[in-house]
């Protein structure tokens, strides 16, 4: 059964105020004050929904969704209102799919606006008027002129195999290959080492290290791409980072320490996971990240460090630019001979898979057997990247 709120009905007051030609300017400002006053009682007694009668309008907005989209299309609801001071609003995102012709998009949208204003009428709300940024249309409805519920509607292309792109078949005459070198912050010398490759690697950096903003700072000036190495919790929490993401925290304190983390890794163009086998597979934690990377124009690659991750699956729902590490961590065993095998098989997924993504670390057998291996790159037709040119 669908809540509805009583309806509040507008009082009227009539104020009859005889004024001749002789009457003081003292009577008119009364006049324009007894104005003033009425309209503020009336505005005193409009009734607001409680937090708990925005969570069921919430759902009841979301079941309109259910019933206007496919089977199988993201819907993520987060009840973000309370009774606190700021009030807060509840979220409600949906994730559309491409179709097949921008007639068919637009169309699809169309008819899910249409289930959500119905739902909307239903609940006494009003919308504001919507934001297009790209494929995001963002609006929120009201009641009584309070913001209620934030609406967003992504129209995300379908997942394809690869690295996240949505059709890596295209880029087989061309293949690709993006090396992302991991761990940076606390040894400049390493760093360095990096550097002196000559080769267009993608820097991750551990924020809040000893050399974490400097070495940001050079990589940036030396015209490496820089991606913040974003600290998450494992399952086995080994060597944890003295802050981390972990499931748990809410959207708040998610957007705040990822926010401390850019401030201490500048010029940082995109995210990866830091460790996060734990706090990649679980979905509200994710759903809290994703927008924060989306509204600071943060593309994200999934290092993938467990098998049951949903983060670049969520990065896609909420219409963040994304890939995943597609091929073997380059080394897990750190012996030159080692390496240069995985660099090899990177190599190979590249032309097999049309673009590839491979995470390693600034080990010295991982240096040199980059050194070795990356001169081949060029030769088999393999372009090296940024990470960035593979997130989509």
């Amino acid at each position: 059964m669908l809540w509805q709120p009583d309806s509040v009905q507008p009082e009227l007051y009539s104020f009859r105020i005889k004024i001749n030609s002789s009457a003081s300017f003292g009577l008119l400002a009364i006049c324009v004050l007894l104005a003033i006053l009425s309209g503020g009682c009336k505005k005193s007694e409009e009734k607001h929904l409680t937090p708990a009668q925005v969570h069921q309008v919430t759902r009841d907005l979301a079941a309109a969704a259910y019933s206007a989209v496919p089977s199988g299309t993201p819907i993520k609801l987060r009840q973000g209102a309370s009774s606190g001071p700021s009030g807060g609003v509840d979220y409600l995102h949906i994730g559309l799919k491409s179709g097949s012709s921008a007639e068919a998009n637009r169309a699809a949208v169309a008819k899910l606006i249409q289930s959500l204003n119905a739902a909307a009428t239903r609940n006494h709300l009003t919308q504001d008027p919507p934001i297009q940024t790209g494929d995001l249309l963002q609006f929120k409805f009201r009641h009584a002129g309070v913001p209620a519920v934030e609406i967003e509607i992504v129209t995300r292309s379908p997942s394809g195999s690869g690295s996240g792109a949505a059709n890596p078949g295209e880029n087989d005459a061309n293949p690709r290959l993006a090396i992302i070198i991991d761990d940076l912050g606390s040894d400049r010398a390493a760093a360095e080492a990096v550097f002196a490759l000559g080769y267009p690697l993608t820097v991750s950096v551990l924020p809040n290290h000893e050399h974490s903003v400097d070495i940001a700072q050079e990589a940036h000036r030396r015209g490496f791409q820089v991606m913040l190495h974003l600290p998450m919790q494992s399952v086995a929490n080994e060597t944890p980072e003295a802050q981390e993401l972990h499931p748990g925290m809410p959207a708040s304190e998610v957007a705040a320490l990822v926010d401390l983390f850019l401030k201490n890794v500048p010029d940082a163009a995109g995210v990866n996971n830091h460790q996060g086998s734990q706090a990649t597979a679980d979905a509200a934690l994710m759903d809290e990240l994703m927008p924060v990377l989306r509204d600071r124009r943060l593309f994200y690659v999934d290092s993938r460090t467990t098998a049951t991750t949903v983060a670049y699956d969520t990065a896609q729902d909420f219409g963040v630019r994304s890939a995943f590490r597609n091929v073997p961590f380059l080394d897990d065993v750190a012996e030159v001979a080692a390496v240069r095998k995985q660099l090899e098989l990177a190599l190979r997924g590249a032309r097999e898979k049309g673009e590839a993504v491979a995470i390693g670390h600034p080990h010295p057998a991982t240096l040199q057997a980059l050194h070795e291996v990356l001169r081949q790159a060029r030769a088999q037709g393999v372009r090296l990247v940024p990470a960035s040119e593979l997130a989509h």
